[in-house]
């Protein structure tokens, strides 16, 4: 078959059997999808679910565990091998159930972030029996016939059938910063022995991952997956490396100084126990080995990256419920320490519902009733009382609703749910709108020429029945047109009746309407092509108020943002009057309700900007590059900045903003791909509800770290100075001879193993607590672990040490406290004393401030994390083979309430720093 762009369009619709006026019928679309497979890039580096699990013993320090395995069977073998090498079977078990930890958490994040995949993905436009549809862009086959539109991202390689002032965005394919314009002629005349032509020079093919700048068309799709040219140079996309996030940095930093830290002090313990312990055979050098590899390897906390990515994961699942989908885990982080939240105003803080309310026309003034997008609802009523007045008014209102009713791509459809519409809800107002004046009136039919529509132009044209029609922005229809009708007259558009005009538009704007305007002229019918230049010497007929009502709980989200430290600045096209009407209506506040126009920033230097950026809530009639300028001023003032959009040509502002929300609605494909959040319900609320959750996602990595670190602390306290204090405490080998530890190294990396992951995931996963929105945002260059956190930390652990290794001493005859236990026993309950402090480690970790018994029930998973734990304890200290593989003896109930009593010291010493926390600090 030649390729693509040597066709025409009638030999490509042969080639790949397809029909340009009904499209597939779903079941050959189905077949097709089995023979083509999905519309998907292959990532050629995806890894399988055994390859993550064989990932968990790649771990440097898994490394060691090896390492000590390797060792105690060494000292097994050349002890005579008798009987099982305790030590190699259980720090074995111990690596490969760390292991299925691992994995368990990262699956449960890598679904998570497929799931979310699936929600953001791309969809595109086609005809599908006949009937427009939208469908995942996954879903297109060869042969659909695609549908194009401004702010289209296009979903696979095809040949342009129909394009009208089509213009593509090919820079992700070619570089080329400009926009290419579209044609349909075929390609000929190229050797075929030669080259093909660059991609940039086949204007009339569009190809898949490109964006529509402008116009319209229709393709039928010739290559999808792997066979389009962005299937040709996917391995070089996917070789791209991402940047980690600040957090991602700042613990993969954290990790590395504390191996390094840790390793160090395993390092001094071995060579301290070796200078003081009197060493008989070579079991006792293994014991020195492998409980040093054990301290290293329980110290750091290597679950980290899996708990850390399972909480991101588990948080954007949060948001996702709530209608807010992030693309990318870790711009959760990013979300809670917004402070500006740039929004649109229309179906974002406004309900979206956009209904065509009021017509003023030469005659006067007409309203229509009915309400949502039910045209059945409603009728049209003229405001005058002469009846011949109120019939023109009436005539000329239906005139100027049926002109933006052709001049209009939205479609209005009845389906099981009711009225709904496919388009933009401005437009679809104009065709709810026009049954309302005959309700035995049919829709009007299709016309033969568009010029659509850009955020540059602010209108729009088309061509029915030998007449133009145009559908804008008010203030540029008035300064096309030189006439106006009046009834069933045309008469010259006086400047007095320009000055009519514009005061009805500044009294409709002025009751939160929003305004668009009518206007025609006759054209030659047998005319095939209209530009922009055929939009002169128009006919004017009318304005429209179209009202958009506030969200109700867009008010209390903007006055909870307000209290957050978080300003909403309120962008949009409309006029300036209606833009301060709904801003007031709201509570946006500013300086004296100050609003500027795009023209007014245009004006403006730099500095005046920025200035301007700090002070102005409210921005009127403004194109998407002001956005862009916005983004840039409040970001050099120092904001973390939420950017909202739904045009391709906000694309640029939602990239550059440090979190682009795009619109889920109302959004185009390239405004989705471009964003780093989806809007599910185009709902500021949403946008609010969603920064609460990145906060309470930040405050529980806080949280989890500040236990990790400090429980891991106490493990390295314990067993230092349980070294270096082993004379003081009675610590010795009842023998004198050999060498003596506070904990064996397989009860250090039982230790990690029942108190790491399950209480560190339980606390990822705490409530929101009271306040997260009453605080002001933090900056993104604040460290998750700060000097605070590091005393606290350090703190935490010197108190376990102690209590641990005094609880040792409590049992052993000599040292600080006479005792009469045996060295197991006495090592049993230090090692049970140190398990129950970090349990209770995790109440004090909630919060760096309140009382660990502030909403002490709110989380069932710590508590079932906790109660796990203590069941695990009491396993391994009374099961007969538990004893033996992990060297503990059977404690009595004295010993089990010391051992309780003196780990809830810990929680009772982080209560008093944490009341003369608040004493100081109130």
């Amino acid at each position: 078959m030649q390729p693509a762009w040597q066709l025409s369009a009638a030999e490509a619709l042969a080639a790949f059997g397809a029909d340009d006026t009904h499209g597939l019928t779903a079941t050959e679309a189905a077949l097709r999808q089995e023979r083509f497979g999905p519309n998907d890039l292959q990532e050629s580096g995806q890894e399988t679910r055994w390859q993550r699990f064989l990932k968990q013993f790649r771990d440097p320090l898994v490394s060691l565990l090896f390492i000590a395995i390797a060792i105690s069977l060494l000292a097994w073998l050349l002890e005579g091998a008798r009987g099982l090498p305790v030590d190699a079977v259980v720090i074995a078990a111990i690596v490969v159930l760390n292991a299925v930890l691992g994995y368990v958490q990262e699956n449960k994040a890598a679904d998570a972030v497929a799931a979310l995949a699936k929600m953001s993905a791309a969809t595109s436009t086609v005809l599908r029996d006949g009937q427009k549809a939208r469908v995942p862009s996954s879903e297109l086959v060869p042969g659909d016939i695609l549908l194009l539109e401004e702010g289209d991202a296009v979903g696979a390689d095809a040949r342009l059938l129909e394009a009208t002032n089509l213009r593509i965005q090919e820079a992700s394919l070619t570089g080329e910063s400009e926009a290419v314009d579209k044609d349909l002629a075929a390609i000929g005349g190229v050797d075929p022995d030669a080259a093909p032509p660059p991609l940039g020079d086949r204007s009339n093919c569009v190809f898949k991952g490109t964006g529509v700048v402008e116009g319209v068309g229709r393709a039928v799709v010739t290559a999808t997956g792997m066979r389009t040219e962005m299937g040709a140079i996917a391995t070089l996309l996917e070789s791209t490396a991402q940047e980690d996030s600040p957090l991602k940095r700042e613990i993969r930093r954290i990790s590395r100084w504390l191996g390094i830290v840790v390793v160090t002090i395993a390092v001094v313990v071995m060579v301290v126990l070796a200078l003081v312990s009197d060493l008989q055979n070579p079991s006792d050098w293994v014991a020195i080995l492998v409980l040093g590899v054990s301290l290293a390897v329980a110290a750091v906390p290597e679950g980290l990256p899996a708990i850390l990515s399972l909480v991101l994961a588990i948080g954007v699942q949060a948001l996702a419920r709530r209608n807010a989908v992030m693309k990318d885990l870790h711009s959760v982080e990013t979300l809670g320490a917004a402070s500006v939240i740039c929004s649109d105003k229309t179906g974002t803080l406004t309900r979206n519902e956009m209904t065509l309310r009021r017509i003023v026309t030469a005659s006067g003034t007409v309203t229509l009733s009915g309400s949502g997008y039910d045209p059945t609802e409603g009728e049209a009523a003229a405001s005058s009382n002469g009846a011949d007045i109120a019939e023109a008014a009436i005539a000329e209102a239906e005139a100027t609703v049926f002109i933006g009713a052709v001049a209009n791509n939205a479609q209005l459809d009845r389906g099981e749910a009711g009225w709904q519409i496919l388009g933009d809800p401005t437009e679809a107002a104009f065709l709810v709108a026009w049954p309302k004046f005959d309700s035995k009136r049919g829709m009007p039919g299709e016309r033969i020429a568009e010029v659509p529509f850009n955020s540059t132009r602010k209108r729009m044209s088309v061509v029915h029945l030998g007449r133009l029609y145009t559908k804008g922005a008010p203030d540029v229809l008035l300064e096309l047109c030189t006439e106006e009708r009046v009834g069933t007259s045309i008469r010259p558009l006086t400047e007095a009746r320009r000055a009519e005009i514009s005061r009805a538009i500044t009294d409709l704007s002025a009751e939160g309407m929003r305004t668009l305007a009518t206007a025609y002229k006759e054209v030659p019918e047998t005319e095939a092509e209209f530009t922009e230049a055929d939009e002169r010497e128009l006919c004017f007929m009318g304005v429209v108020g179209i009202i958009d009502p506030p969200r109700e709980e867009a008010k209390e989200a903007i006055a909870q943002a307000h209290r957050a430290g978080i300003r909403t600045v309120m962008i949009t096209g409309d006029h300036p009057v209606t833009a301060a009407s709904i801003a007031s209506q709201l509570g946006i506040s500013g300086e004296a309700g100050r609003v500027l126009t795009g023209a007014e920033v245009d004006a403006l230097s730099p500095e005046a900007r920025k200035a301007a950026a700090h002070e102005v809530d409210v921005y009127a009639r403004v194109a998407p590059e002001h956005k862009l300028r916005l983004v840039d001023a409040l970001q050099r003032d120092g904001n973390i900045v939420a950017m909202t959009g739904d045009g391709v040509n906000d694309a640029p502002a939602l990239k550059s903003a440090d979190i682009g929300v795009a619109m889920g609605i109302t959004g185009t494909e390239v405004s989705k791909e471009a964003a780093r959040m989806i809007l599910a319900d185009d709902n500021y609320a949403t946008i609010v509800s969603a920064v609460k959750r990145g906060r309470v996602v930040f405050d529980n990595i806080q949280k989890f770290l500040r236990y990790l670190l400090s429980s891991n602390m106490g493990e390295v306290c314990t067993v230092f100075f349980g070294v270096l204090l082993a004379g003081i405490i009675g610590l010795k080998h009842p023998d004198s001879a050999g060498v003596v530890l506070p904990l064996l190294a397989t009860q250090v990396l039982w230790i990690n193993l029942v108190t790491d992951s399950g209480p560190a995931l339980a606390i990822g996963l705490d409530p929101a607590v009271d306040g997260v929105m009453e605080r002001k945002p933090r900056r993104l260059d604040d460290h998750v672990i700060d000097r605070a956190m590091w005393e606290r930390v350090i703190f935490i652990g010197l108190v376990m040490g102690a209590v641990t290794l005094l609880t040792i001493d409590m049992f052993l005859p000599g040292g600080l406290i006479e005792g009469g236990d045996s060295l197991e026993v006495a090592r049993t309950a230090g090692f049970t004393t140190l398990v129950m402090a970090q349990l209770f480690n995790v109440f004090n970790s909630r919060s760096a401030d309140q009382s660990a018994f502030t909403h002490l029930f709110t989380n069932r998973w710590l508590w079932a994390s906790v109660v796990l734990g203590v069941v695990l304890q009491i396993a391994v200290v009374h099961v007969p083979f538990m004893q033996v593989a992990f060297g503990t003896a059977a404690l009595d109930l004295q010993h089990w309430i010391i051992a309780v009593a003196m780990a809830s010291i810990v929680l009772w010493a982080e209560e008093l720093v944490k009341l003369f926390r608040r004493i100081k600090h109130s």
